[in-house]
C-alpha cells in the first residue's frame, strides 16, 4: 500500500521544527511525507525546503481551514492511504505498520485512528481522541479515555484494536478512494468536528471505522485554537448541530434537534454561572450560524443513505456524566 502523511500547516514552523524530526525519523520507508502549506506567511515553506527536501510541499492558494486545506491538498497526492497529522503530533516507532496491517486485513474498513496520548502528560490520554471515539443519542462526542474534559491516565487499557464511531482528525488514516468518494471534509465546518460527519458518512454507507491501540502518537492540542478560545467553542457547537442535521435517522430527527438545542441552551447558562459570558454568546453565535446553514445542511442530507440506524454508544453522555458522576469510558452504560 502507498501510504502518504500529509501534514496540514498555517503559520506554524515552531512546530514543525519541534516535530519533523521524530516525524521523518520514525516514518522511513513507511510513507512518503508532505506538507500542506494553507497559504502560510512565517517562512514555513521557505524553512522545509533548506532543511527537509525529503519533505513534499503542496502549497494551497488560501488558508481555508482544516476542512478545505486538505481538500484541496489532497488533490495533488497520489497514494492508497492518506495519513492526515496535526502539525503538533510527535509519533513514536512502528507507528504506521500496525495500521496499515489492519488495513490489509480488514477490506471493510475505511477509517483507522491510533492511540493518542497527551504530549505534555505522556501518561494520560489527550482531549483530541484518545482511545477512539463515540457519541451519544444526542450527538455528543466522548471518547475511550475522555468523558467531556475527565481525562484518563493510560494503564494499556486501550491497548485493543476495535469498531469505533469516530476517529480524530488529529491523526487521520483514511483510504483514498473512499476519502474521494466522499468528496473529503465538509468545508462548511471549517474546522472541528468535520471527521465526525466524515466518520458518520462513511459509516452511512457500510464501512468501518476503527481503532488500532498498537500504533502511539503524543498530541499538543490546541496549537490553532484553546479551549479558552470562544472561537473554538462556536465552531464545535455549531458543527455538531450540522452533523445531527444531515446524518441522524429520519425517526430520532425532530426529537434529537429539538433536545440538542435545549441542551445547549443549558450549557450557556452554565457558562454565565461560571462567568464565562464569551462562551455563552459564543453558543449564540453557533445557533445563528447553524440556522443559516440549515437548508445547505438538508439539501446534503437527501444525497446520504442512512443505513446504519444506530448510531449512539450511549442515550446520554450528558447524563451519566453531570448527573451520575461517571468520568471513565467504562463506567458508561
Amino acid at each position: 500500500m502507498k501510504v502518504a502523511v500529509v501534514i496540514l500547516n498555517w503559520n506554524g514552523k515552531q512546530l514543525l521544527k519541534q516535530f519533523l524530526p521524530t516525524m521523518i525519523k520514525y516514518t522511513g520507508n513507511d510513507a512518503q511525507i508532505y506538507v500542506a502549506d494553507n497559504a502560510s506567511t512565517d517562512d514555513s515553506v521557505g524553512f522545509i525546503k533548506d532543511n527537509y527536501p525529503q519533505v513534499k510541499i503542496v502549497q494551497n492558494k488560501e488558508n481555508g481551514g482544516f476542512a478545505k486545506g486538505y481538500n484541496d491538498a489532497l488533490q495533488h497526492i497520489d497514494a492508497d492511504i492518506y495519513a492526515l497529522v496535526n502539525s503538533d503530533i510527535e509519533v513514536t516507532e512502528n507507528w504506521i505498520p500496525p495500521i496499515i496491517e489492519e488495513f490489509k486485513v480488514s477490506e471493510n474498513t475505511a477509517v483507522i485512528q491510533p492511540k493518542i496520548l497527551d504530549f505534555k502528560n505522556k501518561k494520560a490520554f489527550e482531549y483530541a481522541g484518545a482511545g477512539g471515539g463515540f457519541i451519544d443519542f444526542f450527538g455528543y462526542p466522548y471518547c475511550r479515555g475522555r468523558i467531556f474534559n475527565a481525562l484518563e491516565n493510560d494503564t494499556r487499557q486501550y491497548n485493543d484494536t476495535t469498531d469505533i464511531f469516530w476517529a480524530s482528525g488529529a491523526c487521520f488514516f483514511i483510504r483514498a478512494q473512499v476519502y474521494q468518494h466522499q468528496e473529503g471534509f465538509d468545508e462548511q465546518y471549517f474546522a472541528h468536528q468535520e471527521e465526525i460527519d466524515l466518520c458518520w458518512r462513511i459509516q452511512n454507507e457500510n464501512y468501518d471505522i476503527k481503532y488500532v491501540g498498537a500504533s502511539n502518537v503524543y498530541h499538543v492540542g490546541g496549537a490553532t485554537l484553546n479551549e479558552a478560545n470562544p472561537k473554538k467553542t462556536v465552531l464545535n457547537f455549531r458543527n455538531s448541530l450540522l452533523s445531527i442535521v444531515k446524518n441522524v435517522p429520519k425517526r430520532y430527527f425532530l426529537l434529537v434537534i429539538l433536545v440538542r438545542l435545549l441542551l445547549d441552551g443549558i450549557a450557556g447558562v452554565k457558562f454565565l454561572f461560571e462567568l464565562k459570558p464569551k462562551h455563552t454568546w459564543a453558543i449564540l453565535m453557533a445557533h445563528f450560524s447553524f440556522y443559516y446553514h440549515i437548508p445547505d445542511m438538508l439539501r446534503k442530507r437527501r444525497k446520504i443513505l442512512h443505513k446504519r440506524t444506530r448510531y449512539f454508544h450511549c442515550k446520554s453522555i450528558v447524563w451519566q456524566h453531570y448527573v451520575l458522576g461517571r468520568n471513565k469510558f467504562d463506567q458508561i452504560s
